[in-house]
């Protein structure tokens, strides 16, 4: 039998370490919904969830005269109205 010890490579680390930050983002994730649905069960608005003062579209339903930025195109629905 042989003592020799194999030294890991780095290809390994770095596949240990990606399965470990996937766990951890995973992990963040459902604890974020654990604490979603514990506000909403107890009433409480979220962020995000309320319109801002004055604001009469809902995300994405701006209206077809509005300018965009360069580089953001029209959704394929709004492209075929305007």
């Amino acid at each position: 039998m042989s003592n020799n010890k194999r030294q890991q490579t780095m290809a390994k680390i770095q596949r240990e370490r990606a399965v470990k930050e996937k766990r951890e983002r995973k992990a963040e994730k459902k604890q974020l919904r654990a604490e979603e649905r514990k506000a909403r069960a107890a009433g409480l608005p979220l962020p995000g969830d309320e319109l801002a003062a004055g604001d009469e579209f809902a995300a994405g339903d701006a209206p077809a005269d509005v300018d965009l930025p360069a580089g953001e195109a029209l959704p394929a629905s709004e492209r075929d109205v305007a």
